[in-house]
């Protein structure tokens, strides 16, 4: 089949292009454009109702961003041959593939003990068996085991292209200014120092600013207590779905979405199973949503109001601190079961208390590092800048009570 180039009017970047006739072989594939019907942001559009898009859009503007990284580095006189520009444009364009419905909010849900990182990976060995070997050298990338680190460093780590993208994409569609980044100008510092990624000195300020940005954006969005009520309330519905299967109940679902409630699924089998692949390949937020619309019906009460509160918007409400909630969730869960003779085996439907943490920066990873004019390489935490090392500070935990507004 002869595909000739695209270009794609991105809504965050402009007019893109994809002139690479394997990068849109890969993009025509059903399991790619499976993505189109993955929402980035979960459950998110019931708070911010412009988050809408999908991962199809950002694996696109990351392969894009790819490309762009690429070519500074290009310019500035590294070696990239013509085959590991498409590896690791096919690496960051596959990186999400492996993606649940509604992304996050499903993960280890469906399917046990894995996670979707893996998956893409198991995706990706697939594509490649099918395509002749094409994306052999983009796995090594994914998998960091490619002889080049860099190549990975841009598709995984505390400074790379998918982060850069989503936080742009994400404020774009959200309306929430404070995820904008200076993704140009940190593309345009990149440098290669023995082997691994770094950013010249002078782009210090943008990088300060992606992780003040990242920092904001996930309390601010991510970790919003609405968003984080809306998809604890998908898990449960699913949770309850699978309970139902499980007593051997009927309940109306996709073929795909079938198997998955009614099969015990965990990293073992689902590795050892190549069918499941194929299967966990034709779900997407239709199934989900479908599903919910139709169980609004159902005769398990449960199950039913948990939808109907979905279709409604009538969410759990979210209580966050950051000291503990335990004698308030034990107070208001006693009150539950008195009042309403509800069970321990189903109050969690009705009211449950958890831990959301968000790790800005962590120090015991993958730095990031910037190349000092002196010649010296220095962590990013380390550069003197108190606002930022208010940033870098340790990962915060917020413990959450989530409960039934009704019944308190």
């Amino acid at each position: 089949m002869n595909i000739k180039g695209k270009i794609i009017n991105d809504p965050v970047y402009g007019f893109i292009k994809f002139p690479e006739k394997e990068l849109l072989q890969i993009i025509n594939h059903p399991w790619f454009q499976r993505l189109r019907n993955i929402k980035q942001m979960g459950m998110a559009q019931l708070v911010y109702p412009g988050a809408v898009h999908t991962r199809f859009h950002h694996s696109l503007g990351a392969c894009h961003l790819m490309g762009k990284a690429l070519d500074e580095l290009k310019a500035k006189g590294l070696e990239i041959s013509k085959e590991e520009y498409l590896s690791a444009r096919i690496a960051i364009l596959l990186h999400d593939i492996g993606h649940a419905p509604f992304s996050h909010a499903l993960e280890n849900t469906l399917i046990e003990g894995i996670s979707h990182e893996e998956i893409s990976k198991l995706i990706m060995q697939k594509l490649n068996a099918e395509m002749g070997g094409l994306l052999t050298d983009a796995i090594e990338i994914f998998n960091s085991s490619y002889p080049k680190h860099y190549l990975h460093q841009l598709v995984s780590s505390q400074l790379d292209v998918d982060r850069m993208d989503y936080l742009n994409r994400d404020s774009f569609y959200t309306g929430v200014s404070e995820g904008v980044i200076g993704y140009d100008r940190i593309l345009q510092m990149l440098t290669v120092n023995d082997g691994a990624l770094m950013v010249e000195e002078k782009g210090v300020h943008s990088v300060e600013k992606f992780i003040i940005a990242r920092r904001l954006m996930y309390w601010q969005v991510y970790l919003h207590k609405t968003v984080l009520s809306a998809e604890i309330l998908l898990i449960n519905i699913l949770k309850r779905a699978k309970e139902l299967a499980k007593q051997g109940q009927k309940l109306f679902a996709t073929p795909a979405l079938s198997y998955f409630l009614y099969n015990k699924c965990d990293r073992g089998n689902f590795v050892s199973n190549p069918e499941l692949l194929s299967l966990y390949c034709e779900l997407d937020d239709n199934d989900i949503m479908t599903s919910i619309k139709v169980w609004q019906k159902h005769e398990d009460t449960i199950l039913s109001e948990l939808c109907r509160m979905v279709a409604e918007r009538r969410l759990y409400k979210v209580v966050l601190s950051t000291s503990s909630l335990e004698k308030q969730y034990l107070a208001a869960k006693n009150k539950i079961q008195q009042e309403y003779n509800i069970n321990d085996d189903i109050i969690d439907y009705y009211i449950s208390t958890g831990v959301a943490s968000n790790n800005t920066y962590n120090v015991n990873d993958e730095r990031i590092q910037i190349a000092m004019k002196n010649g010296h390489v220095s962590d990013i935490s380390e550069i003197d800048n108190p606002v930022v090392h208010q940033a870098l500070a340790k990962s915060v935990h917020k413990n959450y009570l989530c409960y039934v507004e009704e019944f308190i």
